[in-house]
């Protein structure tokens, strides 16, 4: 049986590995082989990186409304092959297509058509006699040669958010998407190729597996490396980059607080958290999968929580074409990780829904209430990234601030209440690069995403985005010379 072939994208063509390796990839909705990709080693990526450098001062010296117009046209291209993408997408994970469709795809055209004018938006300080007699001004300009790795949970949207900024600041980039879902984003540069709308050496993508990963980050072309993925990841991904002293931006996993007093409505904000928690399989590290509730309403809580977990359709019975909210996780290695984390939940845990497997083909777990739980339990401590969403009960603000704030992340979190006072002290001392009030989940391409703690540094979206591709030169006149 024949399968979709899927190659690099090298200074404009299309191209096997050197060495002619492939490597299957699997449907996580059957566990079965769909498509072939070409496994990348150091030769494929030095051949990107040279190409990348070769297209770097070309441009570079490009002017904004010239970056401009190409990213345009990119969103313009996208939108009239969505369908197309959409499909590779689904095949990549598993993802309903009409989900995809309505959820991903929307705010992937906005994203790519907000830096679009961020490009023509640079910012720095007014030029001025700083000093006497001198005339200062800043220059902001792209850092250079980019290399960037993309994870499996949106490998399209995440794609979008590391070489559509950096482009649109200038640089050159060379992108290496997960080992598990590369489809996307290959079709992405091809298309782009396809339309001329870039040179060729300005977006090339490398597949690979970790070992690819490795051999992105320790060249030594890149002048910065930016990835998105696991905390271990990144921690690799510093230390690699440290020895010659690259530029590194991470955005690295999440356990998201969501805080909900007595004062909260009970069925909007259940409603709200089932969505935030399984929809793409909680594989999503802002995911509303860590709730603690106040003791006042935290059984009623617990009770309608359950009664969402358990109406929560899977794509299993649904199966791709349809609008369910819960696809299977990416891949056996994360379906027996997650099953892992609900099998050595302690004895006084309370399993209000799900807890199994669903299914015997594909990779689906059935959506999960975990109660009951202490703030030094494994399910509460480490990222899950599963349809997994687990309970705990406060006794007052002040626990609740410390149970939420003590864990090594630091990305994402949210608190439900009707007292803005209450609202407005939680989000000053919450340590999340995100706090959302009376919703969770929701992002727009003008604010940044972005973490503290574990969850790295550097911001996606927005110009704090846009920016992070940039570097600043300070130019100083001499007036009378």
């Amino acid at each position: 049986m024949s399968h979709r072939e899927i190659r690099n994208v090298i200074n404009g063509e299309s191209v096997g590995a050197a060495d002619g390796r492939t490597r299957d990839l699997i449907d996580p909705t059957t566990g079965q082989v769909w498509a072939q990709v070409a496994e990348s080693g150091a030769e494929d990526v030095d051949r990107a990186y040279r190409a990348a450098d070769a297209a770097f001062a070309g441009w570079r010296d490009t002017i904004p409304a010239e970056r401009q117009k190409a990213l345009l046209a990119i969103a313009d291209l996208f939108e009239a092959h969505a369908s197309e993408l959409i499909e590779l997408e689904s095949n990549n994970t598993g993802k309903p297509l009409a989900l995809t469709a309505s959820e991903e795809v929307p705010p992937m055209i906005d994203q790519i058509r907000f830096f679009a004018g961020a490009a023509r938006v640079l910012e720095g300080r007014a030029a001025g006699e700083y000093m006497a007699g001198f005339t200062s001004f800043i220059r902001r300009e792209p850092v250079g040669v980019i290399g960037q790795v993309t994870p499996w949970n949106y490998p399209m949207m995440m794609a979008v958010w590391k070489y559509i900024p950096a482009i649109a600041a200038g640089n050159t980039v060379v992108l290496k998407p997960s080992d598990t879902t590369p489809a996307s984003t290959v079709r992405m540069a091809e298309l782009i190729n396809e339309a001329e709308l870039l040179p060729p050496g300005v977006f090339n993508v490398i597949c690979g597996d970790r070992e690819t990963g490795r051999a992105l980050v320790k060249h030594d072309r890149p002048d910065m490396v930016s990835i998105t993925g696991s905390v271990r990841a990144g921690i690799e991904v510093a230390t690699e980059a440290a020895q010659d002293v690259k530029r590194v931006h991470l955005e690295l996993g999440g356990k998201a607080p969501v805080v909900v007093f007595d004062d909260a409505d009970i069925e909007a904000a259940a409603e709200t958290l089932a969505v935030a928690g399984y929809f793409n399989a909680g594989q999503d590290c802002t995911a509303a999968t860590r709730v603690l509730v106040a003791p006042g309403i935290h059984d009623e809580f617990v009770a309608a929580l359950t009664e969402q977990a358990r109406a929560t359709q899977t794509t299993l019975a649904d199966g791709p074409g349809g609008d369910a909210l819960v696809p299977p996780v990416n891949n056996v290695h994360q379906l027996e990780r997650v099953l892992g984390f609900i099998q050595r939940a302690p004895a006084h845990a309370q399993v209000m829904a799900g807890g199994h497997r669903q299914g015997d083909r594909g990779y689906f777990i059935e959506p999960t209430l975990i109660a009951g739980l202490k703030q030094n339990d494994e399910l509460i401590q480490d990222e899950i990234f599963g349809p997994v969403i687990t309970v705990q009960k406060f006794t007052d603000e002040s626990e609740a601030l410390r149970w939420a704030n003590g864990v090594r992340y630091g990305l994402a979190s949210s608190v439900w209440t009707k007292d803005f006072g209450r609202a407005m002290r939680m989000s000053r001392a919450l340590d999340f690069g995100c706090v959302w009030i009376n919703t969770h989940i929701p992002l727009v391409a003008e604010m940044p995403h972005g973490g503290f703690k574990q969850s790295g540094y550097g911001k996606d979206l927005s110009m704090y985005g846009f920016e992070d591709y940039t570097r600043i030169k300070h130019v100083m006149a001499n007036l009378d010379s």
